[in-house]
């Protein structure tokens, strides 16, 4: 059957359960530290537009689950195939929030699946850190635009 590899990402910021949950469903606030622009807030059911301007692309995203504060479940397009993210927020006694996202169904052959689990492992590392500075410190590293500085095809 092979091996079902999946990328896992998580970081503590320091901040509520709320602003933390908030700035991954509002456009507004994802838009300073992910992408460039989305088409509306996330909510259950509905699909929204999430647009990276520097790369000049944008994909299609349902939610298919949204649990305020706690946990978030999207389908995200990768090629021609749809992967899951899962956000899943954990408020902790001193007022701050453990995020932890993990994107799963993969698929290709082994190498393939995790190549994918790698490469989503690594972006999403960047999207905590950018949440995290952007939260805590109101600076905007700029992580996922220059990750790729000649663009995706470089």
């Amino acid at each position: 059957m092979g091996i079902d590899p999946r990328a896992k990402a998580e970081m503590l910021i320091r901040r509520p359960v709320s602003e933390v949950f908030d700035a991954f469903v509002d456009p507004e606030i994802t838009s300073k530290f992910w992408f460039t622009g989305g088409s509306g807030r996330l909510e259950e059911g509905k699909t929204v537009t999430w647009e990276w301007g520097m790369y000049g692309f944008s994909i299609p995203v349902q939610a298919k689950a949204i649990e305020e504060n706690r946990r978030i479940l999207i389908d995200w397009p990768g090629g021609e195939d749809l992967t899951e993210v899962e956000w899943v927020f954990t408020p902790r006694p001193d007022g701050s929030t453990f995020v932890s996202i993990t994107n799963s169904g993969f698929v290709g052959d082994d190498a393939e699946r995790v190549e994918q689990a790698i490469g989503s492992t690594e972006g999403f590392s960047f999207v905590l850190a950018g949440l995290k500075a952007y939260l805590e410190h109101g600076v905007q590293l700029n992580l996922v635009a220059d990750r790729f500085p000649d663009g995706l095809g470089a």
